[in-house]
């Protein structure tokens, strides 16, 4: 079964065992990419049978699934987030897939859950990610929210995916502060500026929009409103952290 899993972590002392257990019977080899952990991750890792490569990521989260390809023996690649966990099905599934010779790519159903629960609707809503494929072809671009991609014709799994997103409203608003840092980063360095606060504001009603509506994230209750909120607070922030960027080299310029 050649398999190699690849794992991003960053202090997943309480989630690498489990990540690594929920992939043991289609893995090979398990590949981890630590961004400089000062918990027990490493530690847990290597006794669980991973490989362990120490490298900071430095908010770069495409650079660093990219190493990890470099690092992968196998022909198939399985991505996996450390908060991330294999249904049983989806595990029999992908064992059956990387006997044979990769030719295919696959995406598996996504289920997002805050602090235990999950939501099906808005911000968090299940998605399709590209997750298994063969290592030749495969390639990673975003610097956050990344994109992998493959060579390969993609088809969909029927197992699903589970993802164990946040576990209290703190953890929530701390990433999604360096989420819209870094997006704002991204933005800026591909070139494109903000400097109207007018313009700001709309992208954020409609996001709140977008995700309350369209996304259907009024079926979620009262936790469904307040991700669509915390949505917008980060549309908002995200644009405004663009202006400040840009303001900041208009100033530049008239000096």
């Amino acid at each position: 079964m050649p398999c190699s899993v690849l794992i991003l972590t960053k202090n997943e002392e309480s989630n690498i065992c489990a990540c690594i257990e929920s992939c043991r019977l289609f893995a090979t080899e398990f590949i981890v990419i630590d961004d400089m952990s000062d918990d027990r991750t490493v530690e847990l890792a290597i006794a669980a049978g991973a490989h362990v490569f120490k490298k900071p990521m430095n908010g770069n989260f495409g650079a660093q699934q990219a190493f990890s390809i470099t690092k992968a023996n196998c022909n198939w690649i399985f991505f996996i987030d450390a908060d991330e966990r294999c249904t049983p099905e989806l595990t029999k599934e992908i064992q059956y897939l990387v006997q044979e010779k990769p030719t295919n790519a696959y995406v598996v159903r996504r289920i997002n859950h805050f602090k235990g629960q999950p939501l099906k609707h808005g911000p968090l809503s299940p998605d399709w990610v590209l997750r298994l494929m063969p290592r030749e072809g495969a390639s990673v671009a975003g610097l956050v929210h990344q994109t992998f991609n493959s060579t390969a014709q993609k088809k969909r799994l029927s197992g699903e995916m589970l993802h164990f997103t946040y576990n209290s409203w703190e953890q929530y608003e701390t990433k999604m502060q360096k989420y819209a840092t870094l997006a704002a980063q991204k933005y800026f360095n591909e070139g494109r500026r903000e400097t109207s606060v007018l313009v700001t504001l709309c992208r954020s009603g409609f996001a709140f929009l977008k995700m309350y509506l369209f996304k259907k994230g009024f079926l979620d209750g009262r936790l469904g409103f307040l991700f669509c909120l915390g949505y917008t607070r980060y549309t908002f922030n995200k644009y405004r952290k663009l202006q400040f960027l840009t303001e900041h080299q208009n100033e530049n310029l008239s000096n």
